[in-house]
């Protein structure tokens, strides 16, 4: 018997070449919608509150919760570390839906500063992933002696003057840097972590 007319294609030729055009092209807009969801939400399907620091964000401090009011160089103090989380300035958002996120900035003289960790640096003021490489713990106790960011859990000690550089403890690698830059008087991330935040836990 011979077959009428496909009615989705209009041709006489056999029902199913057309059906599974159409199919195929519906899958396709179908992934390419999925494609352009992930890009808005950035890498892994990070939300604008988890998603890394990024080059041109603010920071505020990590107890901000509204209302966010950027840290000035001159709010670092000597000797006393600060938290903060970054925040995009066109969104809106506290990147602080992940510890990872989390950051402590040290102020130090310049002078003292190696070449690549000066060049990170923005009016002697240093910032760090507070996030321990070991377990994860917070690595924010200063200890002036060594000029070091101690980790609370295991006493891993991070060279601040070094870029982090491990001075003593069981961390296998130094705390991620946060290139920071002035803006006026308002600090900025200059550019992601140089290594990826996290310890073995993460």
């Amino acid at each position: 018997m011979t077959e009428g007319p496909n009615t989705l294609s209009g041709c006489s030729c056999g029902g199913s070449d057309a059906t599974d055009a159409q199919l195929r092209r519906r899958e396709v807009i179908r992934i390419a919608a999925a494609a352009g969801a992930a890009v808005a939400l950035g890498p892994l399907g990070a939300t604008a509150a988890s998603a890394r620091p990024a080059a041109g964000d603010l920071l505020v401090p990590d107890e901000t919760e509204s209302n966010p009011v950027a840290i000035k160089a001159a709010d670092v103090q000597p000797g006393k570390p600060m938290l903060a989380y970054p925040f995009d300035p066109s969104s809106k958002q506290i990147r602080n839906d992940s510890k990872l996120n989390k950051i402590v900035l040290v102020r130090v003289a310049e002078a003292d500063l190696d070449a690549d960790s000066k060049a990170r640096a923005a009016g002697g003021v240093l910032g760090f992933s507070v996030v321990c490489t070991h377990q994860a713990c917070d690595a924010k106790t200063w200890n002036a002696a060594d000029k070091a960011l101690v980790c609370f859990c295991h006493a891993s000690k991070f060279l601040v003057l070094e870029g982090g550089r491990v001075l003593s403890g069981p961390a296998p690698r130094a705390l991620p840097m946060l290139p920071l830059k002035l803006q006026g008087d308002q600090l900025v991330v200059a550019a992601p972590f140089t290594t990826p935040p996290g310890g073995a836990t993460s």
